[in-house]
């Protein structure tokens, strides 16, 4: 009997993936061994290191283009641009997270009180420094997400789409107040994300059946092979692409994304708007531009066809919305959208315009939610769009803030969301996708709708009595809102320097 070889592994291209589970597993000790009242700053200080530290790593091997542990992991241009934004977009969040944790009670509630579910427990639990394991729960996510975006077979990515994936259903039940909405809302999100989960494998046991391998290469290699088993490649392919969808929010997989939106704790919501988006389309650039691209004009018109009911649903729903989580969910749907339509355009423009896109939309959402958990009244915080009314003349710095982010949603010139939309439709037109451009324009107009609704409440409309103050941000709020604010602006008035970036990335290893 032949010795088994062992696959070849890279470590320092594995570095950024290495250094957030190994601080994860970190701060699961922390939880264990540290005192309580000195728990939250230890965890905090513990994430943010190892997410600095994780980034410069992606920094120091940007020229790195390399494929090791024996073919599951690719280390190339978007893998590198993802993994970088990623981490960025990752940072802001944790400081929403730390800044809602610092407070008193925080945010979260703990899992003790949870299990237990007596007010009682409930209640001395809120005495105590909110539930810390939050901050090793979205390091863990953070890492499954950047194994996400590189994997380089089909059961790494799956491995790597439940490592990403398991810790945010635990985090959406953590929200110390309507807590029974947040777990409804975990359940929900759990449920669902199971069945895509079991999709997903589904079909990659189907590709198995087609291509003989779960490699991307390989499937690549027996895509160009007409004698192969077609019912099991589009099935497989059908079947994976389901999984994605899902976690990106596109329709009609999107129904979970306003209720798990609305009642997960908003830094939590933040995070998932911003990264998951990121991390779900950056493995489904890698599905289709490597592994089936040879069979891109069957899938094409499918997702084009998904594209523009994602773009529809998101519009016109959003209009209907009396909750400003429930509309800002409606919005991520139909961006999800405008993300798809850059990818259908299977070119090197439409792949840098698409990274482009996750970035820009990526800071401008967390600057949103950002400022949705500062107001806030008695009960917590007043996300019906009925108790923003006149909230521009109480507070104007920060309303002027959320009209800004709210004018770069609908694609107002000068601001990243215009810049990122041209983007996306200029590739889809050089990729022959017109159709798919005259849609994003209509809905585009439409989306506009409710933004401008919000913006006229704020500033035109009488305050009341019962208009919630603004909370003043802390330090790490302050911190997310400057960067989300200020990343909105740079990428509207001088985006050359990131789409350069993402030019230069644009290429796949296979």
């Amino acid at each position: 009997m032949e010795d088994l070889k062992l696959p070849g592994i890279d470590y320092g291209a594995l570095l950024p993936m290495l250094i957030l589970f190994g601080a994860a597993c970190v701060g699961i000790l922390v939880e264990v061994f540290t005192p309580r009242r000195s728990r939250n700053v230890i965890q905090l200080s513990l994430a943010l290191l190892a997410v600095v530290a994780s980034f410069v790593a992606v920094i120091f091997q940007h020229d790195t283009r390399t494929i090791t542990i024996g073919g599951a992991v690719a280390i190339d241009g978007p893998t590198l641009f993802l993994q970088g934004s990623l981490l960025a977009l990752g940072l802001v969040s944790l400081l929403l997270i730390g800044e809602r944790q610092i407070e008193r009670g925080g945010p979260f509630v703990s899992q003790a009180a949870i299990t237990v579910g007596s007010q009682k427990d409930l209640r001395q639990a809120g005495d105590q420094p909110g539930a810390t394991e939050v901050y090793p729960l979205t390091v863990f996510s953070l890492g499954g997400m950047l194994l996400f975006v590189a994997a380089n077979d089909l059961l790494t990515m799956f491995i790597a789409l439940e490592v990403l994936s398991l810790p945010l259903y635990l985090m959406c039940a953590l929200a110390r107040r309507r807590r029974l909405l947040s777990q409804e809302a975990a359940l929900k999100y759990f449920l669902l994300g199971s069945y895509a989960s079991a999709f997903f494998l589904f079909g990659v046991a189907l590709i198995y059946g087609f291509a003989g391998g779960i490699a991307l290469s390989q499937v690549h290699e027996a895509v160009a092979n007409p004698e192969r088993s077609q019912v099991l490649l589009y099935g497989g392919l059908a079947l994976i692409a389901i999984g994605l969808l899902f976690k990106a929010a596109l329709a009609p997989f999107h129904v979970w994304t306003p209720d798990v939106y609305q009642g997960a704790p908003t830094p939590v919501t933040a995070l998932m708007a911003a990264c998951t988006k990121v991390a779900a389309f950056g493995a489904l650039l890698r599905i289709l531009y490597v592994a089936f691209d040879g069979v891109r004009w069957d899938f094409q018109p499918v997702l084009g066809t998904i594209a523009v009911l994602t773009m529809l649903v998101g519009a016109v729903l959003a209009i209907t919305q009396t909750d400003m989580k429930r509309l800002l969910a409606y919005s991520s749907i139909a961006n999800a959208g405008y993300v798809l339509v850059g990818v259908l355009a299977l070119n090197e423009e439409g792949l840098s315009s698409t990274m482009f896109y996750l970035v820009a939309y990526g800071f401008s959402v967390l600057a949103a939610f950002g400022i949705v958990t500062l107001v806030r009244d008695a009960d917590g915080e007043a996300t019906h769009l009925a108790r923003w009314a006149g909230l521009g003349r109480k507070s104007p710095l920060v309303a002027g803030a959320f009209t800004f982010i709210l004018l770069a949603f609908a694609g107002i010139p000068l601001t990243s969301g215009f810049t990122a939309k041209f983007a996306v439709f200029g590739a889809a037109v050089e990729g022959g996708q017109t159709w798919l451009v005259v849609f994003g324009v209509i809905t585009s107009m439409l989306l506009a709708f409710p933004y401008l609704r919000v913006v006229v409440l704020l500033w035109l409309s009488e305050p009341s009595e019962t208009t919630p103050t603004v909370s003043i941000p802390g330090f790490l709020t302050s911190a997310a809102l400057v960067i989300g604010v200020v990343a909105t602006i740079a990428l509207g008035v001088v985006p050359a320097p990131l789409i350069d970036l993402t030019r230069d990335a644009a290429q796949f290893v296979r």
